[in-house]
């Protein structure tokens, strides 16, 4: 476990490796975490439907054991706020673009947004990324999340293209962002 104070937040906060023990807590907070930023904006059915699928318990632990992804909780006063979700090889979503790291989820509780921790988890993302070697990281941002796309904006993200991502029997638009890594 890594312990860091964050310059923009007067509390301290921890990063813990998820493991397989954690599978009832990664659950819990996927769902919620998911269900707080686009359920009003999806119906009652597809949000089920997604949840349901992607955060199975079967689902996250073949994740949590795929040694090409990795899981890192992000802990404030003893609670788990959020988390990050990397992937490398083949277990990237899609492939993007060569010799990169994909973030695959930062999920915050939504009393733990606006206090630094989003960037808290990007950096996290990009210090494992540079420590691999990559080149390149990258993500999908739902369309419509333009909070996220400022964000990663900011940091330095560039849009490149597109994909669809479905929630339930709902296609939807992610724009895929890039960040080159220079040495």
């Amino acid at each position: 476990m890594v312990e860091k104070e964050n310059t923009k937040m007067a509390q301290a906060y921890e990063i813990k490796e998820v493991t397989v023990a954690d599978i009832k807590d990664l659950q819990r907070i996927s769902r919620e975490t998911f269900s707080e930023t686009f359920g009003s904006q999806n119906s009652s059915e597809n949000m089920e439907k997604f949840l349901d699928k992607a955060y199975a318990e079967e689902k996250l632990k073949a994740e949590i054991e795929n040694q090409n992804s990795n899981f890192y909780f992000l802990i404030v006063n003893n609670q788990v706020a959020g988390y990050l979700k990397v992937n490398e090889g083949d277990a990237q979503t899609e492939q993007v673009t060569d010799n990169a790291l994909e973030v695959e989820r930062i999920y915050l509780k939504q009393g733990f947004q606006h206090q630094g921790l989003g960037l808290v988890l990007i950096k996290l993302a990009e210090e494992l990324a540079r420590k691999k070697d990559k080149a390149n990281m990258w993500l999908g941002v739902w369309e419509k999340n333009y909070q996220a796309q400022a964000f990663y904006k900011k940091d330095g993200f560039k849009r490149v293209s597109q994909h669809t991502f479905v929630v339930g029997d709902d296609p939807q638009t992610d724009f895929i962002l890039v960040k080159g890594l220079k040495k």
